[in-house]
């Protein structure tokens, strides 16, 4: 199992979501990162600062995974839109 964890600037956009529900699906979507590879709607990115994507509805987290230490780290999340990537 990985350990996540959550940046500050993750966790302010995340507080900053107005929709419950949108909150809730968003933690419970990183909270089944733990089973790292083994997750869903997961994409590996190029030529970005993150490695990776998970899609939440209409938002992104971008996230950083490492493997030898088992830490996932949730570095944003961002509503879908043309600025995103």
């Amino acid at each position: 199992m990985y350990a996540i964890n959550w940046r500050p600037k993750a966790r302010k956009q995340v507080g900053k979501i107005m929709d419950r529900n949108a909150r809730h699906l968003i933690e419970e979507a990183v909270s089944g990162l733990q089973d790292w590879p083994a997750c869903n709607n997961v994409t590996p990115l190029v030529n970005h600062p993150y490695g990776y994507r998970l899609r939440v509805g209409r938002f992104r987290i971008l996230f950083d995974v490492e493997t030898t230490i088992r830490i996932i780290e949730i570095q944003e999340v961002k509503k879908r839109d043309e600025h995103t990537y």
